[in-house]
């Protein structure tokens, strides 16, 4: 079998060793090499787990002993960047940053973005239908896939590299794969769709004394920028102080600590009157009450200290045992929900911790939970107390992350069983051998008869 994928891909293309988790890792260069990869797989029955940057949280990219990880790292190339048309053709592999950064120099603006940009995939981000900061105005990844190249477990390619806005010619066969984790194919090329460069760029942290004020200041921010709001994001108390505390970087730019934090910016086309108009709206807002003190950022240093406070997610890793949640759920809903889960989490455990902040404009918590115990079942009990309460908020268990294999025990809370039973008819249907991140997002056995 790795004689057969070295003749495929060349000797670079396949990693073994005792370094490597998996059987092998295949390093394809091509989407007709990962067809031919998945076609040997196929007649081997030989299971197969796709991975970009592998910076995934659901534990959809680990591939076992007895799997055989297909890395993308070598579809690294942007192939074509259409200034007029605004799309960019970009292989599977090409890292989120470095498409950022290309597409910029051409005066355009790619609206996906998060955290791990330095080493999160296209690919990856299209798999998982990525979110991150900016959703409010550009979508999920999903909202910038104009056409995709994917490879079914077979080895059948089924390109639909479109690049129009609008096509309307029966099934939009890309969604298939968008966000369906690479358990129905592997994607391998995409067209995305870019935005012009913003011209100015407004960002404000801001305190808020209640929920019912955040709420008021996003319907607020919303009608005055319009359409320039891109982020709304949200740090409740215990959240800000531990990141504006020792050994954490950040730096409270208010005199007292807020019991809500909001971090609000706008990409803006009028240059210095935007950031005239932004301020006015915040000023409105404090005279209005729902604020009750604001920083402005002066500079793109100013700026970029705003988002290390936001973004002190290391902050969380110095305690153990810790769990972390990516959860989505109506904005009326949150207050309450945030409230009874401190609450929980106080209740159950003597010096437990939680931590909520998130993009809260589209609707996304992000919660981390130190139980401080060390009990048996501790990941269980505390995954219970999360989950169980979206049932009555019809909120998701995850907003952004993805399911994997981590999340599989919970999909029921938010998906009926006839949904559940249809995602597994379609992995029946493409994948009957259950060949392609096999116990991913639903499980399905493979069909005797194929």
């Amino acid at each position: 079998m790795l004689d057969k994928l070295r003749a495929v891909t060349g000797d670079a293309g396949v990693l073994t060793g005792t370094d490597v988790a998996a059987l092998a890792i295949v390093r394809p260069r091509s989407t007709q090499e990962v067809s031919a990869v998945l076609a040997l797989c196929k007649d081997a029955r030989q299971p197969v787990v796709t991975q970009g940057g592998r910076t995934g949280l659901v534990r959809g990219c680990e591939a076992g002993q007895g799997e055989l990880a297909l890395s993308t790292e070598r579809l690294n190339r942007i192939e074509e960047v259409d200034a007029v048309g605004r799309t960019v053709t970009v292989q599977a592999g090409v890292v989120l940053q470095m498409l950022q950064e290309a597409v910029q120099k051409e005066g355009l603006y790619y609206g996906v973005d998060f955290g791990a940009r330095g080493s999160a995939t296209v690919g990856g981000s299209i798999a998982t239908n990525a979110g991150g900061n900016r959703v409010i105005r550009y979508g999920m990844t999903r909202a910038s896939v104009l056409g995709l190249e994917a490879v079914l477990a077979d080895g059948t390619v089924i390109s639909s590299m479109n690049a129009m806005l609008k096509n309307n010619t029966g099934y939009d066969l890309k969604q298939l794969f968008i966000g369906s984790e690479g358990t129905l194919g592997v994607v391998t090329r995409a067209v995305l769709r870019l935005h012009e460069l913003p011209s100015s760029q407004c960002t404000a942290m801001v305190a808020c004394d209640d929920f019912e004020s955040v709420q008021r200041l996003l319907k607020h921010m919303g009608r005055r920028l319009a359409g320039d709001l891109a982020a709304f994001e949200v740090m409740w108390q215990d959240y800000f102080h531990l990141a504006t505390t020792l050994p954490a970087r950040g730096r409270s730019p208010f005199d007292r600590e807020p019991a809500l934090c909001v971090l609000v910016e706008c990409d803006g086309s009028a240059g210095e009157s935007d950031a005239a108009h932004f301020a006015d709206a915040l000023e409105a807002a404090m005279t209005a009450g729902w604020v009750a003190d604001a920083a402005i950022a002066q500079s793109v240093e100013h700026r970029d200290a705003f988002w290390r406070i936001r973004d002190s997610v290391e902050a969380l890793h110095s305690f153990s045992p810790a769990f972390h949640f990516d959860v989505s759920l109506p904005i009326v809903e949150m207050d309450a929900y945030v409230s009874h889960l401190q609450a929980e989490v106080r209740r159950r455990w003597v010096g437990g911790r939680c931590w909520v902040f998130g993009h809260i404009g589209d609707g996304n918590l992000h919660v981390s939970v130190a139980p401080a115990s060390h009990e048996a079942g501790i990941q269980r009990i505390v995954e219970e107390i999360v989950y169980e309460p979206l049932k009555r908020c019809r909120g998701a268990v995850s907003a952004e992350h993805g399911i994997g294999m981590a999340k599989r025990p919970w999909l029921s809370v938010t998906r009926t069983t006839e949904e559940i039973d249809l995602m597994r008819r379609l992995k029946q249907s493409l994948d009957p051998l259950a060949l392609l991140n096999p116990g991913r997002v639903v499980g399905v056995t493979a069909d005797a008869t194929n």
